[in-house]
């Protein structure tokens, strides 16, 4: 199951439905329309969604519907929020937006750790991914930096802030999927 990580300022907004969408810039999220996910915020698993919609556009293209689905008011607050979370954002830069259909709420938040990998640690992960598999160099860095840095915590923090985590993280995923296919790893629960 795939996960999508959220600030915990926007755990009520995503539970109440008023955001039922994220947009997020760069690399284009790995899900596509009935994929199933789990929705963190604030270091907690608070429900499970299904995607219904990708679509990507610039950022001069975002619209009020696309801000309002994203738990705004209209597309300037929008773009006022993702000048905060993302370091360079301009009109060109590549917005993906995600819309979702949460279809579970955990009444009582469940620990992320507990779901993600299934159950296996990261740095044991990211030891064994850099000793058996051949990854790509961007996903070799990421994971060398975070071994190098001892969290994803400080490692995000060298990339240029807490917001990057989901790179690491990724990283982290299609190496534990890699491995998993491999039989050098898999579910611990």
């Amino acid at each position: 199951m795939r996960h999508l990580e959220f600030d915990g300022r926007y755990a009520r907004a995503i539970i109440s439905g008023r955001k039922r969408a994220t947009i997020r810039l760069g690399r284009k999220p790995n899900l596509k329309p009935g994929d199933e996910i789990l929705i963190h915020s604030g270091g907690r698993v608070i429900a499970r969604a299904v995607v219904e919609r990708v679509e990507s556009k610039r950022v001069d293209e975002l619209s009020d519907e696309d801000a309002l689905l994203d738990g705004f008011s209209n597309r300037k607050e929008l773009i006022d929020a993702l000048k905060r979370h993302y370091r360079d954002v301009d009109n060109d830069s590549q917005a993906h937006i995600v819309v979702f259909r949460v279809v579970e709420k955990f009444e009582r938040p469940v620990m992320s750790s507990d779901y993600a990998y299934e159950g296996n640690l990261p740095l044991e992960i990211a030891e064994k991914a850099l000793k058996h598999l051949d990854l790509p160099d961007e996903d070799r860095k990421l994971i060398e930096l975070f071994l190098q840095a001892g969290s994803l915590r400080k490692a995000a923090y060298r990339l240029g802030g807490l917001n990057r985590r989901y790179m690491i993280r990724d990283a982290l995923r299609r190496a534990y999927e890699e491995l998993k296919a491999k039989g050098l790893m898999g579910p611990k629960f």
